[in-house]
């Protein structure tokens, strides 16, 4: 695993991801349908509401399906002319001069930003005309990036409202259609009512708007996604802002005085963040209090009557489930943990690799004294993130407020990789509580790799690469030896990953030589990784799509992308069975399983809540684990056949939800 591959697939809804609606989290980032920034990652809620609210929402989505249709049939008569993207890979990359900092070019006066600005926007304007983009995530992307070109310029007021048009009319779920740019739209009604950008008028129009047009939403389709808004509004300040650029912009630049268009589009989103949105940030989360306390509605659990529990009485044979992930506090487990008597140069619960791929050892990355002491307020800054999505008004919500209110943009860099450290270290053990649940045959085989949490990564290089490689071939076999039956991996990586830590570190003259290094890295990993896992055809790996909102074929996401016959790719939806709309999606996403706010542990044993396909993943492992134990001769292609056939299909199509007890039922049929 390479140092770049350090995206667990905790949905974006954790501390760090919320912050990426200032365009400054790590890698890339799918942007926030409301405000036009990155989007934050929530889900679907669909509960009864008032019909007339229905009847508004078909209206609104027939008229968006009929926009949607438009737009693609004049983007195919335009498109003959321009080259087609079929991946990421193929758009074409740019990098800019930056004279001193980031930081500076933030806070720049207005002729400054444009003089820097105005190549990143001929050179965006190149590629919507220049390039055929199939792909809907990525094409929002860009169009949204103009939308923030548009918003700061104060002059293109009508060109932006028909930019957050063309948007909503490439949003592939309901919810986005839905709400794509209403801040934006919001701000742009209040421009044209007042004639002014700022002040009281400006702002009580705001206001005015903004509540009108979320007060005609239901709630039924919308809810989650307005929770997280209001929670993305009550933690980011102008303070995060500048603190996120100076931890993730402002390395780039000072390495090498440049700036790719990667991060020249977030460094504007950025800006549009500071002068556009943080200004009516009080009338925005007035205006979502008050909504989301008129509307809000229990959402029913669809789960607890799918769900299988296993007891002894039914002669289980013992399973063994590797998890392959940040490391497991196994004495949270007791009887569900693989032992093996004879472990030799290996942990008798596995094995583990440190953060450049050396050999390591212990089952959880061991903590210095410092950070054991930091770790229980760190527990609550993590449960306070959860309680917030929730709008549980907690006092570990509340303090989660008060510390992110409290940092000065200095200290936000060193604050963010605290929580990413600590993010890392609970994950592998939340993972291994969700696949043994209800499973007393489940036996953990732990997989320890070492993520990244730095603001700067450890860069890429050959030999790191091809030891990251190795170490995949010598899990995967340590994986056969010991009979593992079922592998849960919630990562993976880009080639976009790559170029992003390449230009943090300040390697390769452009961005056009980062890409060309990228691929290389990229391939040594993925070439490796794929090799592993077809390496055992007998043994059933199961990984999360991804958390981009985004197609993984397109963006090369790894291992989620692979298509191999005994590999399952599992998408997010809510406890209602909705789809999040944080999941990614692709040709070999068969399946859609619970993860949303899922409990588990946390190393030391206290529960909390966790969101993405990281925990949808684990899901799917837990029935494929239960089959395995109820029938010990299946084969992974047949436990995946009994979990596809096993699935209930949704009225769109888009989602398969697993239901583990009509899987179950197929298989005693079968017998």
């Amino acid at each position: 695993m390479s140092t770049t591959r350090r995206h667990l697939l905790i949905s974006p809804t954790y501390l760090e991801s919320l912050l990426k609606s200032s365009g400054l989290g790590s890698g890339n980032s799918r942007t926030d349908c409301l405000s036009g920034a990155p989007r934050n990652a929530v889900v679907l809620s669909r509960t009864k509401r008032r019909s007339n609210h229905y009847l508004l929402t078909g209206i609104a989505l027939l008229i968006l399906s009929i926009l949607a249709l438009i737009v693609s049939s004049l983007a195919q008569a335009q498109s003959s002319d321009k080259k087609k993207v079929t991946s990421e890979a193929d758009l074409p990359r740019f990098t800019y001069p930056a004279a001193g900092s980031a930081s500076d070019l933030l806070l720049a006066d207005s002729a400054t930003f444009e003089k820097f600005n105005a190549p990143v926007r001929a050179d965006l304007e190149s590629i919507l005309r220049d390039y055929d983009i199939q792909d809907h995530a990525t094409l929002r992307d860009i169009l949204e990036t103009e939308l923030n070109f548009q918003l700061l310029s104060t002059k293109e007021d009508a060109a932006a409202l028909r930019t957050i048009q063309k948007i909503r009319a490439l949003e592939d779920k309901p919810d986005a259609r839905l709400l794509s740019g209403l801040e934006a739209e919001a701000v742009l009604k209040a421009r044209r009512e007042t004639g002014e950008t700022t002040g009281d008028a400006f702002a009580a129009s705001y206001a005015r708007s903004f509540a009108a047009d979320i007060e005609a939403l239901p709630w039924s389709i919308v809810a989650n996604r307005l929770k997280e808004t209001k929670t993305r509004n009550e933690i980011l300040t102008a303070s995060l802002i500048r603190g996120m650029v100076q931890g993730n912009i402002e390395p780039a630049v000072a390495k090498s005085h440049s700036i790719s268009n990667e991060l020249a589009w977030s460094l504007l989103s950025a800006r549009v963040q500071l002068q556009i949105f943080i200004p009516v940030r009080n009338q925005t989360l007035s205006s979502l209090g008050t909504y989301i306390a008129a509307h809000h509605v229990q959402k029913l659990d669809i789960w607890a009557a799918r769900d299988v529990t296993l007891n002894g009485s039914q002669k289980l044979t013992p399973v063994r489930i590797g998890v392959w992930d940040s490391g497991v506090d196994v004495p949270l487990f007791p009887g569900q943990v693989y032992t093996d008597p004879h472990p030799g140069k290996y942990e008798p619960h596995g094995l583990a690799f440190d953060l450049l791929g050396f050999a390591a050892h212990g089952n959880l990355l061991a903590l210095s004294a410092e950070q054991e002491q930091q770790y229980p307020g760190m527990i609550d800054l993590l449960k306070g993130r959860s309680d917030l999505l929730l709008s549980i008004d907690s006092p570990e919500a509340t303090a989660l407020k008060q510390k992110v209110a409290s940092l000065s943009p200095s200290a936000v860099p060193n604050f963010m990789e605290s929580m990413w450290f600590y993010s890392n270290y609970v994950h592998g053990t939340h993972v291994a509580g969700i696949t043994v649940q209800g499973n007393p045959a489940a036996r953990v085989v732990v997989a320890r790799i070492t993520y990244e949490w730095k603001n700067v990564p450890t860069p890429p290089s050959d030999e790191i690469q091809n030891r990251f490689a190795a170490d995949a071939m010598e899990t995967v076999a340590y994986f056969k030896q010991h009979n593992v039956r079922v592998v849960n991996m919630s990562w993976g990586e880009s080639p976009a990953d790559f170029e992003s830590a390449l230009e943090k570190n300040g390697i390769g003259k452009d961005a056009a030589e980062r890409q060309a290094l990228a691929r290389k890295y990229f391939n040594i990993d993925r070439e490796g990784l794929y090799s592993a896992l077809k390496s055992a055809p007998e043994i059933l790996f199961v990984c999360a799509a991804g958390n981009s909102d985004s197609n993984n074929g397109f963006t090369e996401f790894i291992p989620s992308s692979f298509e191999l016959p005994n590999l399952l790719t599992v998408g997010a939806v809510d406890s209602a069975g909705e789809e999040a709309s944080f999941t990614s999606y692709g040709k070999n996403v068969f399946v859609d399983a619970n993860g949303y706010e899922i409990e588990s542990y946390f190393p030391g044993g206290r529960r909390v809540r966790l969101s993405g396909t990281s925990m949808a993943s684990p899901s799917a492992v837990n029935l494929a684990a239960k089959l395995f134990a109820l029938a010990p001769t299946l084969t992974p292609e047949q436990v995946i056949k009994l979990i596809r056939e096993g699935a209930t299909t949704s009225e769109d199509g888009r989602r398969h939800l697993i239901n583990p007890k009509r899987s179950v039922e197929l298989l005693k049929a079968k017998r």
